[in-house]
């Protein structure tokens, strides 16, 4: 693993080298042309220096001084008129990375002492959260603690609380990121997304700088207990080409990020039985180098999350991102040399298909679960997420489609009905999405694979559940490369439907930024066939946006959308089934194969 150490330390070297001119004289940070920065940059950029310090011990950087531009950025986030919380998280952590003694701590001696009252006033300041902000709770009181601010140890407790919500919030044990605040009685729960993964990650990174380590070594069973949910789960999502998280909120290069860190967190700490270590080497092999050729211009050496061709959420800025790199970089060279061998491990390829659900939450009200899919002789890898997208309204990231970057697209940031009917009743838009009862997965007839499950009451797509309205059952068939969505609904009471969409949308890989081995789709594209239809819908003319720079996917470019849709009322009979069934048999080949 040396290589793969010295690999990521030249990397972050070039990307913080990089981005050194945009930390300003007052530690601020200036955002690149066309973005608008975020309050928390500094802290990222803090961190980011405190990481390359720990991972190098060098002083310098491009002949600046490693730890006066951290405490320039820390100062920045201190003195911020509106608080961040993950910001001043960020920036504690990258304080305490230059080590625990605030008499020999680089960028404590350069704080002046407003500053130093000022921070330890923040840093004792605590808000109760029940999503990833209590991450940053934590790191606020590892810090405050370590450097001596504070005779109390609030880490034990914090860790405790944000423990006993996971189990509180769901029955699987999974990170539930959405606001209880959020949870009104018409709307849902249930963010299952890549945050969980990120609190983990946060979490563990803070605990190995705290002064105790003894109360380190007392909390890591616990917090092993459901980090080993998601590690499990990684060699089910982690695609042949290297592909990570792809569903669900802040994906694209932190789809890849988390998940390597988690997995070489695990290997420090021996959370990964011997026998398995090959096989996590192997999926760190295959993440590192999709994030290497997919995210990184290697010709200048720095971060490339947004384009003409590609975009993502506006929460993530190109500054944020690049300065997140340089740290993940710096960390994994860290862990990379706790770890013995090298970093080529054994591919555990499937022989043949499967598909399993994994139980995200179980209760009286919703179930929510992942479905994934896996065809060997095909390519086709996909997973259909039925979770809430509550964090992020104006999206499709969430909504419960194949998803498979490259043949099973959708666009960033827009909502769009993508794979799925969308049934406009009433002044209320219904989808079949964010939450289900009965899941079920199984053989079906021919060697086929199932996933089923039932929508007892209508949800629209800002997921407020609307009774009495209708149901819906959905089954995804999966045969031998063909992929067949079945949706029946059933309404309750005559009913006026004024519009009926299905929507499919063609991408492309970006040009330039994308890996030979990735997959997309041949000349053939979907192969697409309505095989039953009772809104008597029809193909409308094709909405074409290449040219449109609204219109990107997080991997490459939108090319059009093919519209399935009925825009002229129907009334619909209390009790009398109406059936959608559509099949795919996609055109899966390497973009290798397309030049």
């Amino acid at each position: 693993m040396q290589n793969f150490a010295a690999q990521c330390l030249d990397m972050a070297r070039s990307i913080i080298g990089h981005n050194l001119d945009s930390i300003n004289a007052d530690g601020s940070i200036s955002p690149v042309p066309g973005e608008t920065g975020r309050a928390d940059e500094p802290g990222h950029a803090a961190l980011a220096l405190g990481e390359y310090y720990r991972a190098t011990g060098d002083t310098l950087i491009n002949r600046a001084s490693v730890a006066e531009l951290a405490a320039l950025c820390v100062n920045s986030q201190v003195h911020q008129d509106t608080e961040s919380e993950n910001g001043l998280a960020y920036s504690a952590l990258g304080l305490l990375a230059f080590g625990p003694s605030k008499e020999r701590n680089a960028i404590w001696l350069q704080l002046g002492d407003e500053t130093r009252a000022l921070l330890d006033k923040r840093l004792l300041h605590r808000s109760d959260y029940d999503t990833h902000f209590q991450a940053f709770n934590i790191a606020k009181a590892v810090t405050r603690y370590s450097l001596g601010l504070s005779k109390k140890d609030e880490t034990g407790s914090l860790i405790e609380r944000f423990l006993e919500r996971i189990k509180t919030n769901g029955t699987g044990g999974f990170c539930d990121d959405c606001p209880r605040s959020m949870e009104r009685p018409d709307v849902l729960g249930g963010v299952y997304d890549l945050y969980g993964i990120m609190q983990f990650v946060f979490i563990r990174s803070a605990l190995q700088l705290h002064a105790n380590i003894h109360l380190r070594d007392r909390k890591l069973p616990s917090l092993r207990t459901h980090a080993e949910r998601y590690l499990r789960l990684l060699p089910d999502i982690i695609r042949q080409d290297g592909l990570g998280w792809c569903y669900g909120y802040g994906i694209g290069s932190y789809g890849q990020m988390h998940a390597i860190s988690l997995i070489l967190q695990a290997m420090r700490d021996h959370w990964i039985a011997d026998d398995k270590l090959p096989q996590y080497k192997e999926l760190v092999r295959r993440l590192f180098q999709y994030f290497f050729v997919t995210y990184l211009d290697q010709e200048h050496g720095f971060l490339v999350i947004r384009d003409g061709e590609r975009d993502t959420i506006p929460h993530h800025t190109t500054r944020m991102a690049n300065f997140d790199a340089a740290r993940y970089l710096c960390q994994w060279a860290r862990l990379a040399k706790t770890v013995p061998g090298t970093l080529e491990g054994r591919a555990q390829l499937l022989q043949r298909p499967s598909c399993r659900h994994i139980l995200f939450d179980k209760s009286n009200r919703k179930e929510q679960a992942l479905c994934i899919y896996q065809d060997p002789a095909t390519g086709l890898h996909v997973q259909i997420p039925v979770v809430s997208g509550a964090t992020n309204k104006e999206s499709s990231d969430s909504l419960a489609f194949p998803h498979m970057p490259g043949v099973f697209d959708w666009p960033v940031n827009r909502y769009v009905p993508v794979f799925l009917p969308e049934l406009t009743i009433g002044g209320n838009v219904f989808v079949p999405s964010f939450y289900g009862k009965n899941f079920t997965t199984g053989l079906g007839l021919k060697n086929s694979f199932y996933f089923r499950y039932d929508q007892p009451e209508l949800v629209t797509k800002d997921e407020k559940i609307i009774p009495g309205v209708g149901s819906f059952k959905v089954e995804w068939e999966f045969t031998a490369g063909h992929i067949t969505g079945r949706f029946l609904f059933q309404p309750r009471q005559q009913t006026q439907l004024t519009q009926f969409r299905y929507v499919l949308p063609i991408a492309a890989p970006h040009h330039h930024y994308r890996l030979g081995t990735s997959f997309t789709m041949g000349g053939e594209n979907l192969r697409c066939s309505v095989l039953r239809d009772d809104f008597q819908a029809h193909w409308a003319e094709t909405e074409m946006v290449l040219d449109d720079p609204a219109h990107r996917t997080y991997y490459g470019k939108m090319h059009y959308y093919q519209h399935f849709l009925r825009d002229r009322p129907l009334i619909m009979r209390p009790g009398h089934p109406y059936r959608l069934e559509v099949t795919f048999e996609p055109h899966v080949i390497m973009v290798d194969e397309l030049e």
